[in-house]
């Protein structure tokens, strides 16, 4: 394992400002708010911003501000940041992000989960905390095909046999989910209890297990199938032609930024725009993640690796039980709002279940409070056992 340090050559920057100084803008484009995509009034607005305001080096500087490393596992550099706990008995916690995440997403939740103490919470509560890049993502970089979620789930399973982890907590969601749950089965002797903040339910086919559903269970189905049906384009021309999308993404910013700010308007508890949900400068870091090292198409490959896999898919849906404890937070903005009823059916080893009534897909950036409190409370019940 080699320390790491984010450090950006100028010139990337000199050559980003560039290029978003000199955008080729479309034109003739119906204003109609976001219905059709990221309006663009607001993506001129938000550009500019980027260039003239936004501090890269001040960001730069928030990563510095927290132990980094890279190692190789299975052919793969791996970044990771690594965070021990001041706290003696801390459990380690293992957050794996999602697309388009990043381990930008986690930078306001360090603090509270290694050190409780100094945050107004309890010492006992602590957490050492991992947070890899996974492969193709960000500073772990692009990554040979190959990479399914089994795969990165028995990387990160022995990237905390080489920190010397005998216990711990996988923590996801998105991508970040499916290798959370994935971990449960292929590390079952080290893995205390998995916690999640995005977990996919789905009926079975039967149609007698949609009876008595309540309101708001129908509701969630419907938000889902609103997901399959109008919001996974992305996700259906990444799982399907990865290297199609790959060219624009890595030359030009202005088609990264908006690839994914999009996600941060319709998968968030945004109002009118993404920033009523997620602040600008911290949805500008992950979209500059991906744009400084390079990884807007390599990062896709993984959808394409994982297609049976997805939403969008009708192999999707039932999942092999775990027998480590499980605890779901629920976000009323989230992708996918789970079904108790067909969780419990997938999942008999739930033990921490709780529904919020504000936040979304990116929790840990949206209400990092929440996120870090229910984290903390399964925590809590994994202690206990």
């Amino acid at each position: 394992m080699q320390p790491f340090r984010v450090d950006i050559p100028q010139h990337d920057l000199d050559d980003l400002h560039a290029r978003l100084a000199n955008t080729r803008w479309p034109e003739g484009l119906p204003e109609v708010g976001w219905e059709r995509g990221v309006p663009t009034d607001y993506l001129r607005e938000l550009v500019e911003y980027w260039r003239t305001s936004y501090d890269w080096r001040a960001e730069e500087a928030r990563l510095n501000s927290f132990p980094q490393y890279t190692t190789t596992i299975d052919g793969a550099n791996v970044h990771f940041l690594h965070v021990r706990s001041p706290e003696p008995d801390a459990l380690p916690l293992l957050i794996t992000h999602g697309w388009p995440g990043s381990v930008a997403e986690f930078l306001h939740v360090i603090g509270p989960l290694t050190d409780p103490r100094s945050h107004g919470g309890d010492p006992a509560d602590a957490f050492h905390v991992v947070i890899p890049s996974m492969p193709g993502y960000g500073f772990s970089g692009p990554a040979e095909a190959g990479w399914t979620i089994p795969r990165v789930a028995t990387a990160w399973a022995e990237l905390m046999r080489q920190l010397g982890y005998d216990w711990y907590v996988p923590q996801g969601a998105d991508f970040g989910s499916a290798v959370s749950l994935v971990l449960g089965l292929v590390d079952p002797d080290h893995v205390a209890g998995v916690h999640l903040n995005l977990l996919v339910t789905t009926p079975s086919g039967d149609p007698g297990e949609l009876t008595g559903l309540s309101e708001e269970d129908q509701a969630r189905l419907a938000w889902t199938e609103r997901f399959r049906s109008t919001l996974s384009g992305s996700m259906k021309l990444q799982a399907t032609r990865p290297h199609t999308i790959a060219y624009s993404l890595n030359d030009s910013p202005v088609g990264q930024l908006a690839w994914i700010v999009e996600k941060f308007k319709d998968w968030t508890d945004s109002k009118v725009v993404p920033e009523d949900a997620v602040a600008r400068d911290h949805f500008l870091t992950d979209v500059m993640v991906y744009w400084l090292t390079g990884t807007g198409g390599s990062s896709a490959q993984l959808y394409y690796e994982t297609v049976d896999m997805l939403p969008i898919s009708v192999a999707t849906g039932r999942h092999q039980p775990i027998k480590a404890p499980l605890g779901v937070a629920v976000f009323p903005k989230a992708l996918f709002r789970p079904v108790r009823r067909f969780a419990d059916r997938d999942f008999p080893t739930i033990v921490h279940w709780k529904e919020y009534d504000r936040g979304g897909h990116f929790a840990a950036m949206e209400e990092p409070d929440l996120f870090v409190d229910d984290i903390r409370e399964f925590g809590r019940t994994i202690r206990k056992n």
